[in-house]
């Protein structure tokens, strides 16, 4: 049996334990544990990666999310739009904030937000928007903005997936008024645990968020806001600026082996292919494609030493935490089929072509076998809230 793990960090790290291993001990032999010149040095060079005046590093992604949200004054009583597909910590950060999540369905080819559906769910009560850079690829960012901008709201870019994806010319972060990003440790940028950025050309809004990330302080002891603990590490950061050197050169490795899986997948029955924006570069933090009968192909696979995984298998609208806003099944269908749907093949920048090939031709013959139609309707049935 030839094993294919969804994912490698192991394999992901040995070119760079020499590395890892000398700012590890660097770190150690500072002192600079929380804090410090090592993250201050990683700020600055993702702040330059991503084409913005400003990076606050942080210690996850939800925590940019929360904090952006909060130095844009977001807060009780307010509204956030976001999208029903996308990891809990979205909508978790609005929650945080005590403003209540809106939900706009996806497009059903890039699978992020739907710009046709965005101006319907704005009210006198939203004070943002977040469009989620789904899977490695960025929203339609120009039409979102549009929208926004006639109506005085602002973009916050979720791209905590999307480590140097570009639209038009731009990398994600430096479209909305700022850009948060996650660093765990799968991410195509990622850390040796938890961390996360936000990144902006806004010198308030920077201050702002690195005054919450450390209890609101202005100044030693001079805390002129409510904050929080949510500071980097110093290990992190100096991890971070080692891998951030290799990002473009990952990045494409990742795009190779997704241009390997189209060709073997192409006109495959039953097979339904990511469509990469014509006007951006996809960086494929996770290669998902739409098969029926899904969860009986991940087990087939899992059978034949093929690890593959399912991003989101529930939509955050129809998760118990938030029942109480009182979407139903069918409010998102897009959303919910592609829940129902999504199969997402190993993807990382060590993956091999022969490796490639074996996961291809394994899911080719799982879906020979299947005579019967698409069963998604079946399986988003599964999804409605019990009780």
């Amino acid at each position: 049996m030839t094993r294919v793990p969804f994912l490698d960090l192991q394999a992901h790290h040995a070119p760079i334990r020499t590395e890892l291993v000398a700012a590890f001990e660097a770190v150690l032999d500072s002192s600079a544990f929380a804090g410090g010149p090592f993250v201050q040095r990683f700020e600055k060079d993702f702040a330059a990666y991503c084409g913005t005046r400003h990076c606050v590093a942080v210690g996850s992604g939800t925590d940019a999310l929360w904090l952006a949200l909060l130095a844009l004054g977001v807060g009780p009583g307010d509204e956030v739009i976001t999208v029903p597909m996308t990891f809990m910590a979205t909508a978790e950060a609005i929650s945080y904030t005590g403003a209540r999540p809106v939900f706009v369905d996806i497009e059903p080819d890039t699978y992020t937000l739907d710009p046709r559906q965005l101006e319907r769910a704005i009210t006198p009560r939203t004070r943002a928007i977040i469009p989620v850079h789904l899977y490695g690829q960025m929203a339609d960012m120009e039409p979102i903005l549009a929208v926004a901008f006639k109506h005085g709201i602002p973009v916050v870019e979720d791209a905590c997936q999307a480590h140097g994806a570009t639209y038009r010319g731009r990398r994600a972060g430096a479209w909305g008024r700022l850009g948060c990003f996650s660093f765990y440790p799968g991410k195509n940028l990622g850390a040796l645990g938890e961390g996360g950025a936000v990144v902006t050309d806004d010198e308030d809004l920077a201050r702002k968020v690195a005054m919450y990330r450390d209890h609101g302080q202005a100044r030693k002891y001079h805390h002129d806001l409510v904050g929080w603990n949510a500071r980097m590490d110093g290990i992190q950061g100096a991890a971070l600026q080692i891998k951030l050197k290799r990002l473009d050169a990952t990045n494409e490795a990742r795009r190779r082996h997704a241009a390997q899986y189209r060709g073997l997948l192409a006109d495959v029955p039953g097979v339904v292919l990511p469509r990469e924006r014509p006007d951006g570069s996809h960086v494929y933090h996770l290669f998902v494609v739409r098969v029926p009968d899904r969860d009986a192909i991940l087990a087939e696979l899992a059978a034949e030493g093929i690890q593959c995984g399912i991003h989101y298998p529930i939509p955050v609208h129809l998760q118990e935490a938030y029942r109480p806003l009182g979407y139903g099944l069918g409010t998102f269908p897009v959303s919910e089929a592609c829940a129902a749907e999504a199969l997402s093949l190993p993807m990382y920048p060590e993956l091999t072509a022969a490796q490639v090939e074996t996961v291809a031709e394994e899911l080719k013959r799982c879906l020979a076998r299947r005579t019967s139609a698409p069963a998604s309707a079946e399986a988003a049935r599964q999804l409605a809230p019990v009780g």
